[in-house]
């Protein structure tokens, strides 16, 4: 079949788009009917179910790349996307192509129109739609395997709706506060409600009262716990900018030093607890994934926007920190690789996270800010972040995207510093269309 004009898959997903004024609708009943009406596609591929606030991405990454390199055909399904909306949903590594997303989106449309027409239900969100798009695809595409990351929560996601073979639960942390709330131990519940009968959870260290959540509910439902820091083990060799050397102990199992793309501590723990989930499916008997698979799914591991190297000369990094706990753990690899080299950061966020958090995390290791605009909505005005970082004491400047850059690189080169860009999802999209000259479609949450 041939593909759609550009402008026109354009136009479609732009109609798409406007599914998000309905907003996000807790309940599980409109996914379920339209899924049904799908012929129930879920139940058609055996999946892993990811949960959590930071690097629940980076884990799918990781558990897609382990499960590719095994021999299995993998699908891979996460949001938002950076520029394009195909790359929520993958196989192989590979994002959708125009024409089959432009048939899905038509047809998954069709049968939530007629759910809403004939039958009284409310109108599907974006999101529904998106995810009842995933999981047809993947079965269309006869993968052996699914990834699934939730959106946002976890007990009324639109990916909570069949039953995994193991559940992956990352940090947790304060964000989407107009939905989650900011008690942490409540955030957890959430997300632990992906949690199902008889259903392995693997989860790696969290603090006391968020770990008691996990393992209460699991408890309640009979679900066994697999605690990643007990089954695996990893020591870092070296670390650069291009990635960082590592040793894997796996339950005694000694690797040998394998090379990991993702940069920063806390991709040793995402990459602990993909390890952990592949153990529990290995145990169950329901994948094989030999030592040389790890090696070589971990050395082709790529994750855009997660302290991805942009420039080496000034060094140019991007990442999607947007919340206090990513912003922290940025600021460690930032400590760890610069030594004592100054840092400046060039930054965007949107008006709903906790800029403050973030600034004060990142003011830690930058000596000076830029400050940008973000083309979203729901965008900060960037006169209210700029106020953000005086407060922290740190100079600050403002202006467009491409202007910030320009100044902040003739900084760096000046000051033989590094350049970090960071604060939003949405500026990472935008700071690689401007440098990659690629036209991205609208993002959306």
């Amino acid at each position: 079949m041939t593909n759609p004009a550009p402008d026109a898959l354009t136009d479609q997903l732009d109609r798409f788009f406007r599914r998000t004024v309905e907003g996000i609708r807790p309940g599980l009943d409109i996914i379920q009917a339209l899924l049904a009406s799908l012929d129930n596609p879920q139940d058609a591929t055996p999946y892993i179910h990811v949960a959590g606030t930071n690097g629940k991405g980076s884990v799918c990454a990781l558990l897609s790349a382990l499960l590719n390199s095994a021999g299995y055909r993998t699908g891979c399904y996460t949001s938002p996307h950076l520029q394009q909306f195909n790359e929520r949903i993958q196989v192989s590594g590979k994002p959708i192509d125009d024409g089959s997303l432009s048939r899905l989106i038509r047809h998954v449309e069709e049968n939530a129109d007629a759910l809403e027409t004939e039958q009284g239900l409310r109108k599907a969100t974006f999101f529904e739609c998106a995810t009842a798009m995933a999981f047809t695809h993947f079965r269309n595409a006869a993968v052996d395997w699914a990834v699934i990351e939730t959106g946002m929560g976890g007990r009324w996601d639109a990916t909570n709706v069949g039953v995994p073979a193991v559940s992956v639960i990352t940090r947790i942390d304060i964000d989407h506060t107009n939905y989650l709330g900011r008690d942490p131990v409540g955030i957890a519940k959430e997300k632990a409600g992906i949690i199902k009968p008889g259903v392995p959870v693997v989860r790696g260290p969290l603090p006391d009262p968020i770990a008691e959540v996990i393992e209460e509910v699991a408890r309640e439902v009979g679900a066994p716990v697999w605690r990643a820091d007990e089954v695996v083990s990893i020591q870092r060799v070296k670390q650069g900018w291009d990635g960082q050397r590592i040793r894997i102990d796996i339950d005694g199992r000694d690797l040998r030093p394998v090379q990991l793309p993702l940069i920063g501590r806390h991709q040793l723990e995402n990459a602990a607890l993909a390890l952990t989930a592949i153990e529990a499916l290995q145990a169950a008997g329901r994948v094989a994934v030999p030592d040389q698979a790890i090696a070589k799914g971990f050395s082709a591991c790529r994750w855009p926007g997660r302290c991805q190297l942009l420039s080496n000369d000034p060094v140019i990094l991007l990442d999607v920190a947007h919340n206090p706990d990513g912003a922290r753990a940025l600021s460690q690899t930032i400590r760890e690789l610069c030594g004592k080299q100054p840092v400046g950061l060039v930054v965007g966020f949107l008006g709903d996270k906790d800029i403050a958090g973030c600034v004060n995390e990142l003011a830690a290791v930058a000596k000076r800010f830029w400050v940008v605009p973000i083309q979203h909505p729901r965008a900060a005005p960037v006169d209210e972040v700029s106020r953000v970082v005086a407060a922290a004491r740190r100079p600050v400047d403002a202006g467009s995207l491409q202007a910030m850059i320009d100044e902040a690189r003739a900084w760096a080169v000046e000051e033989g510093g590094i350049i970090c860009i960071a604060g939003s999802l949405y500026l990472a999209g935008e700071v690689l269309d401007e440098l990659g000259g690629s036209t991205s479609m609208r993002r959306v949450d």
